[in-house]
């Protein structure tokens, strides 16, 4: 699903004016229109009150297309005009006199703090006040309507984008943001309700079709984009009958230190559940026996050394390689890491410490492979790419350095980020809990697994990270956050291939949506 930025929405409703003959107010009326359906069947007449708050642009005209829908089908609501300029839109305007013609009770004007109603909790507030258009801090005294909101602990629910939120930039002041339960978005989601510093603001969040031109949508590349089962199933190689192991590749696996073998035990499960034909482990010598042990599908190779990898020399020919798991930055480690990138010509996927290796001499930047994937979690990041200020300006550093070298940058999280020079690719699967000991070792281990069996680069890292997050998904209900191991995840993820093809469950009759 393409993630749109604000100046694509603003065009794909011109055109859809311009290409369905239809005004900018009727386009607004389609909006409410569908907002009130998502309410209408779920409140089915209930008689909570609810207290639309509009603001005075196209959001609040939103907002008064939605309380106009709800007067004349009897619900209990109070709309107000949150009037924070002298200025106001037209269609704002149209929807203002239509309300009117509605009601007896008309909009009640707020222009300061004594002007806010007593909400209840078991109230429901409709946020209509700002939308993706704002390109400043909202006023003290709107601030203060916004933790009256808070404080009063109903349930929010935001029009398009909770308000105060920006769709391009970080916010100033957490205060002068709405914190909705809920949000409905026009066409396509916001980048801000992934990113760590402002998803916290909407709890969940669902798209509506507002029916934008479909030409338009398909046909406008967007800087970043949603990747769900629907965006990976296309990319799902199937397996001939006739197949053999020979078909799928030869991962190999770099990695390890004393009390650290686990990492690449991990790393290397997780590569053979991935689908590779056959998985090489490079390590210590302190690691050999266990290795061999615990997992026999693997072949095993090691250093000259008993405890650190000091020497990388190996006389197969991978298909991938996969370095940096539990490797340590010994001053050994990091001479024959540089020796080997020097020589090296297959693709990679650097993690841990092969990723604070190259932090710690950037120069070796310059030695990898085109489309080289590094998948560092949030503290290997900032020693790659330096600190940064909030979540726009780490997304423009890491875009710099993909641009500049052709990498690939996995920004593990709760919504991981895959970058590749100017596009973003946002995971939606995962859950808290992944936050636990090797799960980034697994990811290595599936990325790499699947660039064995000749996934290109970019499809594997985008396949890997959402199989991964499913896997974890389905480990989750046996398990909980807690008690999720990385090794769990290695454990489901033949289910999450199987998931690939489940269909859908069919909406039953109440779940499907009412039309006006």
């Amino acid at each position: 699903m393409k993630l749109f930025s604000k100046e694509q929405i603003y065009e794909g409703d011109r055109l859809t004016t311009e290409r369905q003959n239809i005004s900018s107010t009727d386009l607004m009326e389609r909006a409410g229109t569908q907002i009130f359906n998502w309410i209408h069947m779920r409140m089915q007449g209930a008689q909570v009150p609810v207290h639309v708050f509009c603001g005075i642009g196209n959001n609040g005209g939103d907002g008064l297309v939605l309380a106009r829908h709800l007067i004349t089908h009897g619900y209990n609501v109070v709309t107000y005009i949150v009037n924070y300029s002298d200025k106001r839109s037209k269609d704002f305007l149209i929807n203002y006199d239509r309300i009117k013609n509605v009601t007896k009770d008309w909009p009640k004007m707020m222009t300061k703090a004594k002007d806010f109603p007593q909400i209840h909790k078991d109230d429901i507030i409709v946020d209509a006040v700002f939308g993706i258009g704002l390109n400043r801090s909202p006023d003290k005294w709107v601030q203060e309507l916004f933790q009256k909101f808070k404080a009063s602990s109903a349930f929010t629910l935001s029009i398009d984008i909770p308000s105060g939120l920006y769709t391009d930039k970080a916010i100033e002041d957490e205060n002068a943001v709405v914190h909705s339960n809920y949000t409905l978005s026009f066409q396509s989601p916001k980048l801000v309700f992934f990113l760590p510093e402002t998803a916290k603001f909407t709890i969940q969040w669902e798209v509506l079709d507002i029916e934008i031109d479909r030409d338009y949508l398909m046909q406008t590349d967007t800087e970043a984009e949603l990747i769900s089962k629907f965006e990976v199933l296309p990319l799902y190689k199937p397996r001939d009958k006739f197949a053999h192991k020979g078909d799928f590749g030869h991962a190999l696996i770099i990695g390890g230190s004393y009390g650290k073998i686990g990492a690449v035990n991990l790393a290397s499960r997780a590569a053979l559940s991935s689908g590779t034909g056959l998985v090489t482990a490079f390590i210590p010598k302190c690691g050999y026996d266990s290795l061999q042990a615990s997992i026999p599908e693997v072949m095993v190779l090691t250093d000259i050394e008993e405890k650190i990898i000091s020497n990388i020399n190996f006389d197969i020919e991978p298909n991938v390689i996969g370095i940096g798991i539990g490797i340590g930055t010994n001053k050994k480690t990091a001479g024959t890491f540089e020796s080997f990138l020097k020589s090296n010509k297959k693709p990679l996927v650097i993690d841990a410490d092969g990723i604070n290796l190259i932090s710690k001499k950037k120069s070796l930047l310059k030695l990898l492979p085109s489309q080289t994937i590094l998948t560092p979690h949030p503290k290997e990041l900032e020693r790659l790419v330096g600190e940064w200020t909030d979540d726009f300006d780490k997304l423009n550093k890491v875009k710099l350095l993909s641009l500049k070298h052709d990498l690939i940058i996995v920004i593990k999280g709760a919504n991981t980020i895959s970058v590749y020079k100017d596009k973003l690719y946002v995971n939606t699967t995962g859950n808290p809990g992944m936050a636990t000991a090797g799960s980034g070792d697994v990811l290595t281990g599936i990325i790499t697994g699947l660039i064995a069996q000749d996934y290109e680069p970019l499809p594997a890292t985008l396949f890997g990270v959402y199989l991964h997050g499913k896997s974890a998904d389905i480990s989750l209900e046996d398990y909980g956050y807690q008690s999720l191991l990385a090794s769990h995840i290695i454990e489901t993820l033949g289910e999450a291939y199987i998931d690939l093809f489940k269909k859908p469950e069919e909406p039953t009759e109440s779940e499907q949506q009412p039309q006006e």
